[in-house]
């Protein structure tokens, strides 16, 4: 198998983060979906930190919606062209990390 190029994208958010009172990662995720994105995936994690804060885990009393979640999709570069600016409005001021990757395995059909 030749190696074939794409391109992963990984948003930092937080549980509480909104887009028109509702989750942002699952809006996110159902934008995504709507445009027809390979992949995608949210992961809500366990501890983390963002924008330098202090350590946040799941085993405080209350995290208070501060844990992180982890968004990650992988496409094509034309087709993350597209609908990066829509996930840049839903998330201004968050981190976004674009890296181009090589597909080990499967294909983007």
């Amino acid at each position: 198998m030749s190696a074939i190029m794409a391109v992963q994208v990984t948003l930092y958010l937080k549980e509480a983060d909104q887009w028109q009172h509702l989750p942002l990662h699952m809006e996110m995720l159902n934008y995504l979906r709507k445009e027809n994105v390979y992949a995608a995936v949210a992961v809500h994690a366990v501890a983390g930190f963002l924008g330098r804060h202090r350590v946040e885990t799941a085993h405080l009393v209350d995290a208070g919606g501060k844990l992180p979640v982890i968004l990650t999709f992988v496409d094509t570069d034309e087709h993350v062209n597209r609908v990066l600016p829509k996930l840049k409005e839903m998330a201004p001021h968050h981190l976004i990390v674009r890296e181009n990757v090589v597909l080990e395995q499967g294909n983007l059909d």
